[in-house]
C-alpha cells in the first residue's frame, strides 16, 4: 500500500495542551511511555472537582505548504481531565496525559468544521508520530494548567513539553452552587513550547505552527 501522509492537530493544551500537535506518516511504533508521577494539584475543601469523562480539551491543527492537499487537518482531544476550580480563591488547576489523547473523533472533527474523515491507518500513524517525534510523550507525559480567574478572563500558566507559557483566555463561566461549567477557546503556537511542527519534503507538506484550542469543563462539589 502506498505510504499515506497526514498531519495532525494539540484543543494541550490546557494545554492546554496540550493542547497536541503534529503531523503523521506511517512509521515504526514508538516505545511505550515511561510512567511518571502525576503533578500535584492542591485543592481546598471548598473547590469544585473537575469531572473526568464530562469535561473536554480539544486541539485542532491544520496543514500547510504547497503539498497541503496531500494531507489532513486533525483534531486531538481528551476527556480524562483531573483537577479543580476554586471560585472562592479565584484559582483553578488541571492536568491530563498526552498518551490519553484521542485522534479525529468524527463528532469533534465536525464541530471543528472538518468535512472529511482520515482513514484508520492515517489516524494510527498520526498517534505514533505525535507521541514519539513531536510531543515526546515518554519524557513529558503530562499537560498541566494552573490559572487565576479575573472576571471573564483566565490568566493561564500552561506547561507542555517541559515548558511553561502564560496566556490570557476569555472565559464563559456558569455556577449554581454545587455544579460549575466553564468553557473557552484560544490560539497558541507549538513553537511557544519548544515544539517543532511536523514537516516532510523539505517543508512542502507541514503542520501549521498555530494550534486552535477549546475546552469545556464540568465540575461539582
Amino acid at each position: 500500500m502506498q505510504e499515506k501522509i497526514c498531519k495532525w492537530t494539540i484543543y494541550s493544551a490546557f494545554s492546554l495542551g496540550a493542547l497536541a500537535i503534529s503531523a503523521c506518516s506511517t512509521a515504526p511504533p514508538a516505545p511505550p511511555a515511561v510512567p511518571a508521577a502525576a503533578p500535584t494539584l492542591a485543592a481546598s475543601q471548598q473547590a469544585h472537582a473537575i469531572v473526568p469523562g464530562e469535561s473536554l480539551v480539544a486541539i485542532t491543527v491544520r496543514r500547510s505548504g504547497p503539498l497541503a492537499r496531500m494531507g489532513h487537518d486533525h483534531v486531538v482531544a481528551t476527556r480524562q481531565i483531573e483537577g479543580f476550580v476554586d471560585l472562592a480563591k479565584g484559582h483553578t488547576e488541571l492536568r491530563f496525559r498526552l498518551d490519553q489523547l484521542q485522534v479525529d473523533e468524527p463528532a469533534l472533527r465536525k464541530e471543528a468544521g472538518l468535512e472529511t474523515q482520515p482513514s484508520a491507518d492515517a489516524i494510527d500513524g498520526t498517534r505514533r508520530n505525535m507521541f514519539s517525534k513531536v510531543l515526546q510523550a515518554a519524557a513529558h507525559p503530562w499537560v498541566v494548567v494552573r490559572a487565576d480567574l479575573h472576571g471573564e478572563v483566565l490568566n493561564a500558566h500552561i506547561t507542555l513539553h517541559g515548558v511553561t507559557r502564560d496566556y490570557r483566555v476569555p472565559l464563559q463561566l456558569q455556577a449554581d452552587g454545587k455544579a460549575l461549567k466553564a468553557s473557552g477557546s484560544f490560539t497558541a503556537r507549538q513553537s511557544d513550547f519548544g515544539i517543532t511542527p511536523f514537516a516532510v519534503f523539505g517543508g512542502a507538506l507541514s503542520v501549521k505552527d498555530e494550534m486552535e484550542l477549546r475546552f469545556a469543563i464540568s465540575a461539582r462539589r
